[in-house]
């Protein structure tokens, strides 16, 4: 299934475009834990061997032996309590997808167990339920943790817009939160849908489906993306460029790559350096980067001699290119690799300190 959501609990970058792999960067890492004698004071500044964006007010982070969540304050608010867990994800709806063992399981703002651990694989939760294998076969299930939509799916992904990919026989089709086929399975590859278009492939093109499964969007691209702020980014040969929702050009396939749209801002490479576009396709900020992340908070992360900084939506550098590798800001802070690990950065460039 095409889709930057993979069955695991750690970040995405940008994803790869089809029949290309172009230069990308993992921003967020669960480390295994290094045998150091379990932390009872926090350092300063705040550095861990994993952490995860902050989301629902909390960051997961591990400190030696020490798994558990920080506010955006610096915080340690929350303390797995089964010594078991190996990795935790961030909050969603209040649950969050943690591993122990082969297993996977839910636990909630306390550290424990709301959902005792028993999936192969789970998702974060969306619309009210979140996506799992129970056994071979995958399906849904509600924040109690209960079966919404019994496992009978070879794959599933979370729900958006009220409607869910599953694939059944080889092919791919759509389920509404009461676990009705709506849209039969008979694509060779779905998406999720976004901003009332769903990509889908049949043969070797991909084009767009409505909620009613009607072709919205003719399937003669050579790749697609989903729709972000109105535009989606789509693939006609080597060349990207992008379509509105009903499949006009609004930039013509002139691209070496793009990412989708953000804040008015699409990330764009042409002979090998990575700058940003406006919605017209004319140059925002100017290609000068080994590599560029999507904007969010009025920020985004772009590399210079293989160090990571942050430019603003003028692109004027306001954080300097002095870390390893950097993820997007979220409730104010963003992730940050530093040589001795993980730490969070204001948008003033400053380091999150213990309170």
């Amino acid at each position: 299934m095409m889709s930057c959501g993979v069955w695991a609990i750690a970040g995405c970058g940008l994803p790869a475009a089809q029949g290309s792999a172009p230069p990308t960067a993992v921003v967020v890492e669960f480390i295994s834990p290094t045998a150091i004698e379990t932390a009872q004071v926090m350092p300063e500044p705040l550095v861990f061997e994993s952490a995860t964006d902050f989301a629902e007010g909390t960051a997961a982070v591990r400190l030696g032996e020490r798994l558990g969540y920080i506010d955006t304050t610096g915080q340690w608010v929350t303390t797995i309590a089964d010594a078991n867990v190996e990795v935790a994800g961030a909050f969603s709806e209040q649950l969050a997808v943690a591993r122990a063992g082969d297993y996977h399981g839910y636990i909630d703002p306390s550290g424990e167990w709301a959902i005792n651990v028993q999936f192969k694989q789970a998702k974060d939760f969306s619309e009210g339920l979140a996506a799992v294998q129970g056994g071979q076969k995958y399906g849904f299930i509600n924040t109690q943790g209960q079966w919404v939509i019994e496992p009978e799916f070879a794959l599933v992904e979370s729900f958006t817009e009220g409607l869910a990919v599953v694939k059944q026989d080889g092919v791919y089709g759509y389920v509404n939160r009461e676990g009705d086929l709506v849209i039969a399975p008979q694509f060779k590859d779905a998406w999720q849908f976004s901003e009332g278009r769903a990509v889908v492939k049949v043969d070797r093109q991909y084009g767009y489906i409505a909620p009613d499964g009607s072709i919205a969007i003719p399937l003669t691209f050579d790749g697609a993306f989903n729709f972000s702020e109105g535009l989606a980014r789509v693939r006609q040969g080597q060349k990207w460029g992008f379509i509105d929702t009903q499949g006009e050009w609004v930039i013509e396939p002139v691209l070496d790559y793009a990412s989708d749209f953000a804040e008015g801002h699409a990330v764009a490479l042409q002979g090998g350096q990575w700058g940003y576009i406006d919605r017209t396709g004319e140059v925002a900020i100017a290609g000068e980067f080994d590599y560029a992340a999507d904007f969010s908070e009025g920020m985004a992360a772009v590399q210079i001699a293989g160090q990571y900084g942050y430019i603003n939506l003028a692109g004027d550098a306001v954080i300097p290119p002095t870390f390893q590798n950097a993820g997007p800001f979220a409730e104010g802070l963003a992730r940050v690799r530093l040589e001795s690990g993980w730490g969070f950065i204001k948008q003033d460039g400053t380091l999150l300190t213990a309170p």
